[in-house]
């Protein structure tokens, strides 16, 4: 339900600093992670990045709907059926999403793996899906339908057919931990990017903060704004490269699980805030709601922060958020 967006990161280096900078670049959890680590050798270095990758490997294999062995499948496969006792680290990450579920009105929607993929946008869609084929199609979405059990850590899927997924949120959950195991080890500096969902600490070897570059989404390899990134996390949504265009309005790859329908009225969503988890749900969930409720929502949340280009390239930002001085363009933003 996410369009990767390209960041890129402007790395300085300063040998007075006596610290050294290691990046690398892997496949976790169905995607790209570029993990960057600042620590006082270049062994230091390599080995917690080595750290780091296990650490995302143990969570992929808790929480990816995907692998069969994982605890989140083993609920799948008993939905309908019986509850499944999981981990705690399983059961707290589910409260959450079910607490976005219920805060978005299912904008985002825990149980949304369950939703029948019958929009397609690589080509071969040529007319609207019929409303029964829409309906259809979520028939067993329902975060209402997900049971916890706290006192035996539970979860049970009501309904038979019902899935739970974290997909994206889940790779921003993983980037916080790791950020924080990382503190807790004593590496004051890094980033942690899950193909765009992005956890960073600390400043660059010379002493500068992480730079940020957002693409420009109406003209591709072009920059939108460079932002700089302190502690906290960044998570971009974006419909504008994965869509089709049908009797003149577009559509997007973002379903509404609550509808069935893709999302409209955006064509990305940028958040800032302290965590990566909550800032991923967040953007997701602002592209659903579109710019007027989802700019009531995310301003109800001061330590988040928003920037939204519409379709018709207007720019809104959240009311604690002045983009002006990061932009490339010269388009004004709108507060709302």
């Amino acid at each position: 339900m996410k369009t990767i967006l390209t960041l890129f990161l402007v790395f300085l280096t300063c040998i007075a600093t006596a610290q050294v900078l290691r990046k690398r670049t892997t496949m976790l959890m169905g995607g790209r992670f570029d993990i960057t680590i600042v620590a006082p050798d270049s062994a230091s270095a390599e080995m917690n990045i080595d750290t780091v990758i296990a650490e995302i490997t143990r969570i992929e294999n808790l929480i990816s709907d995907w692998k069969p062995s994982s605890q989140v499948s083993q609920v799948n496969a008993n939905a309908g059926i019986r509850p499944v006792k999981v981990d705690k680290e399983v059961f707290e990450l589910t409260e959450r999403a079910l607490e976005l579920s219920e805060l978005t009105n299912g904008a985002f929607d825990i149980s949304f793996a369950a939703m029948e993929r019958i929009w397609k946008f690589d080509g071969s869609m040529t007319a609207l899906p019929s409303p029964e084929a829409v309906k259809k199609s979520v028939e067993k979405v329902g975060y209402k339908n997900v049971i916890l059990d706290k006192a035996r850590s539970t979860i049970f899927l009501k309904r038979k057919g019902m899935k739970i997924g974290f997909g994206a949120l889940g790779e921003g959950y993983a980037t916080d931990r790791c950020r924080d195991m990382m503190l807790k080890k004593g590496i004051k500096a890094g980033i942690v990017n899950a193909s765009g969902d992005m956890s960073a600490w600390g400043k660059q070897p010379d002493g500068s903060d992480w730079m940020i570059g957002i693409n420009d989404p109406q003209h591709s390899g072009e920059l939108f704004a460079v932002v700089p990134l302190r502690q906290g996390a960044v998570v971009t949504s974006g419909s504008y490269e994965k869509f089709v265009i049908l009797n003149g309005r577009r559509y997007s790859h973002i379903i509404n699980p609550a509808t069935g329908y893709p999302a409209t009225g955006l064509m990305s969503v940028t958040v800032f805030g302290p965590g990566a988890e909550k800032a991923n749900g967040f953007s997701t969930s602002l592209m659903v709601l579109g710019k007027k409720a989802g700019l009531a929502l995310i301003n109800r949340f001061p330590d988040y922060s928003c920037v939204m280009i519409t379709d018709d390239e207007k720019v809104f930002t959240s009311a604690n958020f002045d983009i002006s001085e990061y932009r490339y363009s010269e388009q004004p933003e709108t507060k709302e």
